[in-house]
């Protein structure tokens, strides 16, 4: 458990696998991990919403949580980090974390956009182009 904004939430059940939405409502990702630092009194709190098979696949842990990391580690851009969206920008935990930002003003890639790049779009007849 973390405060916000003065408020204590529980972290897998408010921000861990909850989709986050630019100003528009539109989708931009969801949270696949999250960065955490400690105050002066130790305790922890969130600093940033990370995103991607990086950051999944320690979360995942086991073979499949190896295997998520080590496929996004090796498709990754040389010396990019690890996707994330500053949490100064979270503008509301409901149902869906709104952020405020619009989606194409981060730089990020969503682990969705990630798979359809690096997974679906080689898969011949993805495309789905006209005959």
């Amino acid at each position: 458990m973390t405060v916000a904004a003065g408020r204590v939430i529980d972290l897998h059940l408010h921000l861990l696998d909850r989709q986050v939405v630019d100003p528009d409502g539109r989708m931009v990702c969801k949270v696949d991990d999250l960065e955490l630092e400690l105050d002066e009194r130790g305790r922890p709190y969130v600093t940033a919403i990370l995103l991607g098979p990086r950051a999944l696949g320690p979360r995942l842990g086991g073979r499949l949580g190896r295997w998520v990391a080590a496929i996004g580690e090796r498709l990754a851009e040389r010396d990019r980090p690890v996707s994330r969206i500053d949490f100064s920008l979270v503008t509301d935990i409901g149902s869906a974390i709104a952020v405020s930002r619009p989606r194409g003003r981060l730089d990020v890639i969503p682990l969705e956009d990630w798979v359809e790049e690096h997974v679906i779009a080689r898969i011949p007849g993805s495309r789905h182009e006209s005959e």
